[in-house]
């Protein structure tokens, strides 16, 4: 069920561009309709690429295999845009694009991995131009392959994939965080990985969540996986998550300091320290050679305003209830509520948040981190505090 659910997809991401190996015809009559302006921006978990015209293209989209592509067919079309606005890059390896005959042209995405469009519409811009939207958001091999074999190539515009009925359960997304190449913090005496003591409580609050009628849980990855902050986000939207939950054990470099906290999202942090953790946390990425510095500068703008007030809401009433459920039972960093400008917290319609369940740099906290009972402990007071936050969003009206 979601109960949270803002219009539209903010996505961003770029791709390599390269006219098509095609035979250019003679303009035909009447003349071609004039695409003067591309861009692109994303990353390899959603792309959106746009295509301005002078006049309202038709248009129409198909699935191709081996390789994945995704194919767009126009009228006419003369593309008087330079080659480097549509670059390479994000989801795509490559984007080709060019006339067929004298009354069609065709632009061919293909893609790094499955991949489906989740919007795919033209839209009237304010100069009297027309803009043709394609949001590409990664999938499954399952659903690409379902893609391919169920569509018809009979000239069509793209349908816009329907949204999911209340179906009265609550999706609650439990990210552990860091994962393969990214073992994030290492454990001051024991020199355990932090990503192997987050999947260990994901899995230990996914168990008892799954007892809880009326819940669905996933996690974002259930092994030692490397997963981009984007591609965590993405999964939890692909589940249409209520709620999302990302589980850390940082280290600091003041050993005394010890406690959980929990963590909403600020482009302005509440203080050094947590200023500190959302930069480290959010270098995860470049470990796998992906870095917002890297990206154009609407990326970055697209990113910074993807959190809605709504949502912001929710997340904060989310961290409160977590707080609630932790105070008198297990030990709380002062001022335990804390925000800063986590990535991984930029869901635009899913309030979440990023609890450090303790540091791993305290020693006292380390052996709390590896000890089961405690673990168990932790766990079933975040299932109270998500089963509380439940009730409240369903006597809210959600």
């Amino acid at each position: 069920m979601r109960l949270w659910r803002l219009a539209g997809l903010v996505t961003g991401v770029a791709l390599a561009v390269a006219p098509l190996d095609l035979a250019v015809a003679a303009p035909a009559d009447p003349k071609p309709l004039l695409a003067f302006d591309a861009r692109i921006a994303g990353d390899e978990a959603r792309t959106r690429i746009v295509v301005d015209f002078d006049e309202k293209p038709d248009f129409s989209v198909h699935y191709v295999a081996s390789p994945e592509r995704v194919v767009v067919d126009l009228p006419a079309t003369a593309f008087g845009f330079p080659q480097e606005d549509l670059s390479a890059r994000g989801l795509f390896t490559d984007i080709r694009y060019g006339t067929m005959d004298e009354s069609s042209a065709r632009i061919v995405l293909t893609a790094k991995r499955p991949v489906r469009l989740t919007l795919a519409e033209v839209q009237e811009a304010d100069n009297g131009a027309y803009r043709l939207v394609l949001d590409a958001e990664m999938t499954t091999a399952e659903t690409f392959e379902s893609l391919v074999r169920q569509q018809s190539w009979e000239a069509q515009p793209a349908e816009q994939p329907a949204i999911s009925q209340d179906d009265g359960v609550f999706v609650v997304a439990i990210d552990p965080g860091h994962g393969g190449i990214d073992a994030g913090a290492t454990g001051t005496e024991t020199k355990v990985a932090e990503k192997d003591i987050t999947l260990r409580f994901a899995r230990s609050v996914a168990e008892r969540l799954k007892e809880k009628p009326g819940i669905s849980v996933f996690l974002t990855r259930e092994d030692d996986r490397f997963l981009t902050l984007s591609e965590r986000v993405t999964l939890a939207r692909q589940a249409k998550a209520d709620l999302f939950i990302s589980l850390h054990a940082d280290t600091l470099s003041q050993r005394d300091i010890r406690g959980a906290t929990v963590y909403t999202l600020s482009d302005r942090a509440s203080d050094r320290m947590a200023e500190k953790l959302a930069v480290r946390e959010n270098l995860s990425d470049e470990l796998a050679g992906v870095s917002l510095k890297d990206e154009p500068p609407e990326v970055a703008d697209i990113l910074l305003d993807l959190t809605r007030r709504e949502t912001q809401a929710f997340s904060v009433t989310l961290a409160e209830n977590v707080i609630d459920s932790f105070e008198g039972q297990i030990g709380l960093i002062n001022n335990a509520h804390r925000y800063a400008g986590f990535q991984v917290l930029r869901a635009p319609d899913i309030p979440s948040v990023l609890l450090e369940l303790g540091f791993l740099s305290n020693p006292e906290d380390e052996k709390l981190l590896l000890d089961e009972t405690w673990r168990n402990k932790v766990s079933s007071l975040l299932v109270e505090s998500i089963e509380r936050h439940k009730a409240r969003a369903f006597s809210n009206g959600g």
